[in-house]
């Protein structure tokens, strides 16, 4: 389907098109239930969650451009041997839990 909603420049609201999804009657109805808690429409609620679930997707996947010569002093650090006080301390707590042995949980 093509637009289900025209622009108009009097309004200037966004063109909004059609999305068709088969899923199963189990999954729809669980999409229901939890939009009827929030009080929304089945559409609103599976927009929200796409719209969410994408920007998840596009945070997972953070790209950072530097130049050769800040790449080469990244790749050099990563090469060192860990050292200084934080590291110190976080190796003192996890030499500390492995003597204690596995925790029960309650």
């Amino acid at each position: 389907m093509r637009s289900s909603t025209s622009s108009s420049a009097a309004t200037s609201e966004p063109t909004t098109h059609a999305v068709n999804l088969q899923v199963r009657e189990d999954i729809r109805d669980l999409i229901d239930r939890a939009a009827r808690s929030q009080g929304r429409s089945r559409s609103d609620f599976m927009i929200d969650a796409a719209r969410r679930a994408t920007e998840e997707a596009f945070l997972d996947q953070t790209l950072v451009r530097v130049d050769r010569q800040t790449y080469e002093h990244f790749l050099a650090v990563l090469d060192q041997p860990p050292e200084g006080e934080g590291f110190e301390r976080l190796s003192l707590v996890e030499r500390d839990q492995r003597r204690a042995g596995p925790q029960q949980q309650i």
